[in-house]
């Protein structure tokens, strides 16, 4: 999978990549808007070139508030979303399963788990959920991704999330692709941190 040439259905008015994005970036600007004065620490696993973050970023008058950890693989990724990322946003080439990659940054107050979901195992995302709460403060947002092709693992996914503290904020099956946008609140106990954590391994599946 050339992760580069993916983005590029991002500018493809009308994509459903493009409107999952619009998507995305709605529940961030929701998110960013509803927090007290004060810094935002943001985290971005696989963030790819951190279009929905910076995207907002770029307009949001909340930008200077942001202290955010984007977490990318993808070296040629990472470097495009470092150039147009703005101060407060750091980009890091490494893997975003492995907690260490966000040591500094939490407890956030945004994580965003987009295009994730689709590209692990079943049990890496009941996993990766259980230990969302040690990356999270507490009233944290949580923005996720998933496509529903058959088996559709998104209401076993909007359990695993019930079942850690999260409420459900909104859930979003676009009617015209598999994909969906999903985002929930901590609302129960924040957890202690654990430093090396294996949340996931990525298995680079077409579904991201």
């Amino acid at each position: 999978m050339d992760w580069v040439a993916w983005h590029e259905e991002y500018d493809e008015p009308g994509s459903s990549l493009r409107r999952r994005l619009m998507v995305v970036q709605r529940h961030i600007r929701q998110a960013l808007d509803g927090r007290p004065p004060g810094p935002i620490r943001v985290l971005s696993m696989c963030a790819g070139q951190g279009r929905d973050l910076l995207g907002v970023l770029t307009d949001h008058p909340r930008r200077g508030d942001v202290r955010a950890r984007l977490v990318e693989l993808d070296p040629r990724n990472a470097a495009l979303a470092r150039k147009a990322a703005p101060a407060g946003v750091e980009v890091v080439t490494g893997d975003a399963g492995l907690t260490a990659a966000y040591d500094g940054v939490v407890p956030v107050h945004l994580a965003l788990v987009c295009g994730v979901f689709g590209n692990i195992s079943d049990e890496d995302i009941r996993h990766t959920i259980t230990e969302l709460p040690r990356l999270c403060a507490p009233g944290a947002t949580v923005i996720w991704t998933r496509h529903r092709e058959p088996p559709d693992l998104t209401p076993a996914i909007r359990e695993w999330f019930a079942d850690n503290g999260f409420e459900e904020l909104a859930f979003h099956p676009d009617p015209d692709s598999s994909s969906t946008v999903g985002a929930n609140r901590l609302t129960g106990p924040a957890l202690l941190y654990r430093r090396d954590t294996r949340l996931f391994e990525f298995i680079r599946h077409p579904g991201r």
